[in-house]
């Protein structure tokens, strides 16, 4: 019993060794980055968001909506009361659509997570979550436009206190990473544990097998484990590393990527809240579809 513990435990100390080396700069970068956008830029990402709102753009609105999701470092339930604000100030629900959207898929910090996993990965994470968002807005535009409601009820929502107030500009920063570290902090080690759990006890042709090409097979299970399984960027960028060494398909990884955030606990209790049943029942479908879509592209271009 105990050479058998004491088997386990150095197999564990050296994979989770190996595992931090490989993934904890790009999480400490990605804290980084994310604070200091956080700190310094997010009221440029709004205020750049609120005049594209008031601009008469049409189709084409949506498009930097989209983008200006993806930059902002906010949660999602730091994001529907800006969107809340927003949409008071006017903004069309097409544009809060794709903002909100790639918001909940992406952020600063996250795309520099998604650096363990390769450029390629990285390049269809950021391409999908934007068309995501895009695509999105296009559809509130061309079904829900000009019925006279909002697609939205932000009731009860309102802009809640910023944080980062300290007059000292680095110490503002430096608190913005404490909370940053202890946020993702324990999912991140969390899912360097897990990653070396399976490294150790899982059969290498075990992921190949489940989500390699075969037939969308293995997207549709990624698309639908996503669901389930994500816990957070952090926690799930180690495990999808390991996923792609041992035979994921890239498009099984996308649609995970994609189905991850966007069903997430926290996340689908926010949107639901702002949407309603009978919308957010359309959410998730519509997020399926894309996820399964994507999959399915990306492994006939890949």
């Amino acid at each position: 019993m105990w050479e058998w513990l004491e088997r386990e435990a150095v197999y564990l100390w050296y994979y989770l060794d190996i595992q931090i080396r490989q993934i904890a700069p790009y999480w400490a970068l990605g804290i980084l980055l994310g604070s200091a956008v956080s700190v310094f830029g997010k009221k440029y990402i709004h205020g750049a968001f609120a005049k594209i709102g008031q601009r008469k753009t049409g189709w084409l609105g949506v498009i930097p909506a989209s983008l200006l999701g993806i930059a902002s470092p906010l949660c999602m339930y730091g994001t529907i009361p800006i969107a809340a604000s927003f949409s008071e100030q006017g903004i069309k629900d097409d544009y809060l659509a794709a903002f909100m959207m790639s918001s909940i898929l992406l952020n600063p910090q996250l795309i520099f997570y998604s650096g363990a996993l390769g450029q390629t990965a990285v390049i269809i994470r950021f391409a999908s979550c934007f068309f995501c968002g895009c695509t999105a807005g296009w559809l509130i535009r061309l079904f829900y436009s000009g019925k006279g409601k909002s697609f939205f009820d932000f009731t009860g929502f309102h802009e809640g206190r910023n944080r980062d107030t300290d007059p000292n500009l680095l110490l503002r920063f430096l608190k913005n990473v404490g909370r940053n570290i202890k946020a993702t902090g324990p999912m991140f080690a969390l899912g360097i544990l897990l990653t070396a759990l399976y490294q150790i006890h899982v059969p290498e042709d075990f992921v190949s097998s489940l989500f390699g090409r075969n037939s969308g097979f293995g997207v549709l299970m990624a698309a639908t484990i996503g669901v389930p399984v994500y816990m957070c960027g952090g926690g799930t960028i180690p495990l999808l590393q390991q996923w792609l060494l041992d035979g994921m398909s890239m498009g099984s990884a996308a649609a995970f990527m994609l189905t991850g955030p966007a069903t997430k606990i926290t996340n689908l209790g926010a949107v639901k809240i702002v949407l309603g049943w009978k919308r957010f029942i359309a959410y998730m479908a519509f997020v399926m579809l894309f996820s399964l879509a994507t999959g399915l592209l990306a492994d006939l271009i890949i």
